[in-house]
């Protein structure tokens, strides 16, 4: 009995254990799913604290923000290399200067008695010793022209003939083309706000302008600019080499985007809601361009057929992000390599070469490939998509999107190498956006419409001018007095 009562002790002390055990075991695995919940949360919670770092460590020197964003607290960094030159004019500089040009007016200075003896100089005859000019400016007031309009008998039949007013003088009292031309020069050209183009216009001159009348102003130069920015546009469409860019402004409070599309020899700025494709192919200078076409790697160009060139600046600022941020080498060795082959075309161009010669180009192209390749190896293995997700395209690194881009895009990259012609970068473009975003840090934003519009044909029309060297005030008192200048072309 004593035997029977043990064992089933032991039996009972047995399941004990094993619901003990059981237990444990679960409190185990509970453990475990809560560290890899853990785990999880905390690989996640890394990554998206790396892409709030690398977000801030972007700057204009790695990334397509402009220098405007970095703040008055970093040190802007160059892709310049340090120059062995000291800074300031190089040794057989000319310099400039003012020079000695004919004189509007000329004062005499000489003596009335001889120092000597004092004896009267008046009826002498002397010689220039020495000149010196002051340039200055005259006083600055508006110049009246009264018209009258005569009213003559016939002779032979006694009829009035009355005479005619000019078309442009319209009112019995007006401003003439050269104040408005000023006037919108000043707020449209360089940004001074409409008050203060107005009291401008008022201490300077003494005109008494209307904010109203101003902005009346600027909406007939609008209208009167449509046909020359169409003949901008037609100019484009025929044009060897393209540069393309946009920009985001506001337009009433809400997002729009500014597209341009220019040469080193025309501008056309427009706006619209969009900023991809519908835009570009509503804007209509895409669509109908027939050149190379520069621009960075925003995917909506790709749907246009014409050649393509891919930004050597923008891919330079990609690849020393990745350097910087990630340490990746052969991101490094790339940045190094695009602006070795940069330098070797400068060299050739100036010996008058149109293309690089084929075997070091073959080098350079060579080379080229085999930082792809190494590029490649250093990626971590991809991860397997989860199930849960959803459909589409599987995120990548911006590692794994740039170096997809270099080997699918490497003919656009390299383009430069067969065409000396071709520029490296998309300055062109960025910098006839820079105005933009100066008037944006003015005004903040456009009220309407009507003033964007008005916005993009005189900024087109003013920033062509200015490339084709004309005075760009004398450009819009042209436009006032009824006949813009007409635009020049030439296939670059």
């Amino acid at each position: 009995m004593r035997t029977e009562e043990e064992i089933a002790q032991l039996k009972k002390e047995l399941a004990e254990e094993r619901a003990k055990t059981a237990r444990l075991e679960g409190e185990l695995a509970r453990e475990r799913a809560e560290n890899a919940h853990l785990r999880q949360m905390m690989e996640e919670v890394l990554r998206r604290l790396g892409e709030v770092e690398g977000k801030l460590a972007k700057e204009s020197h790695n990334s397509s923000k402009p220098p405007s964003s970095d703040g008055l607290g970093r040190k802007r960094a160059s892709l310049r290399k340090r120059s062995e030159k000291k800074p300031g004019g190089q040794a057989g500089h000319p310099g400039h200067t003012l020079k000695i040009v004919e004189p509007d007016e000329v004062v005499r200075h000489r003596p009335v008695v001889c120092q000597h003896c004092q004896h009267a100089l008046d009826e002498v005859a002397g010689r220039v010793r020495e000149r010196r000019q002051v340039h200055d400016l005259p006083e600055m007031r508006l110049r009246v022209c009264e018209h009258h309009v005569e009213e003559v008998p016939c002779p032979a039949c006694g009829q009035q003939n009355v005479g005619r007013f000019p078309a442009e003088v319209m009112a019995p009292v007006q401003y003439g083309p050269n104040v408005q031309a000023l006037a919108v020069y000043l707020h449209q050209g360089q940004f001074v706000p409409m008050a203060r183009t107005c009291e401008v216009l008022d201490e300077v001159c003494g005109c008494a302008l209307s904010q109203g009348t101003l902005l009346r102003w600027v909406q007939e130069a609008s209208q009167r600019l449509v046909s020359t920015v169409e003949k901008i546009a037609d100019w484009l469409s025929i044009a060897r080499v393209q540069h393309g860019d946009e920009t985001g402004v506001r337009i009433g409070g809400k997002l729009h985007w500014l597209h341009v599309n220019c040469t080193g020899w025309l501008t056309h700025v427009a706006w619209h809601q969009k900023r991809g494709r519908q835009a570009m192919d509503e804007i209509g200078s895409w669509p109908r361009f027939g050149g190379r076409a520069m621009h960075d790697r925003w995917a909506s160009y790709d749907h246009y057929a014409q050649a393509h060139r891919l930004c050597g600046a923008h891919i330079l600022r990609d690849c020393l992000y990745l350097a910087e941020q990630e340490q990746q080498a052969w991101a490094a060795e790339m940045a190094d390599h695009l602006l070795a082959m940069h330098h070797a075309a400068q060299e050739w161009r100036l010996r008058g070469a149109t293309c690089l010669p084929r075997m070091e180009r073959d080098e350079w192209i060579t080379h080229y490939f085999e930082i792809l390749l190494s590029g490649y190896a250093a990626q971590p293995p991809p991860v397997k998509a989860e199930a849960n997700k959803r459909r589409g395209r599987q995120k990548q690194s911006a590692a794994k999107n740039l170096l997809d881009d270099l080997l699918r895009r490497a003919d656009q990259v390299l383009a430069f190498l067969d065409d000396l012609a071709l520029p490296f970068t998309n300055n062109q473009a960025e910098r006839d956006l820079r105005m933009v975003k100066g008037q944006q840090k003015i005004a903040g934003t456009f009220r309407s419409d009507a003033g964007a519009t008005a916005f993009c044909r005189i900024r087109s029309y003013l920033s062509t001018m200015h490339k084709q060297g004309h005075s760009m005030l004398a450009a819009l008192a042209a436009v006032f007095a009824g006949d813009p200048l007409p635009i020049a072309w030439t296939p670059v």
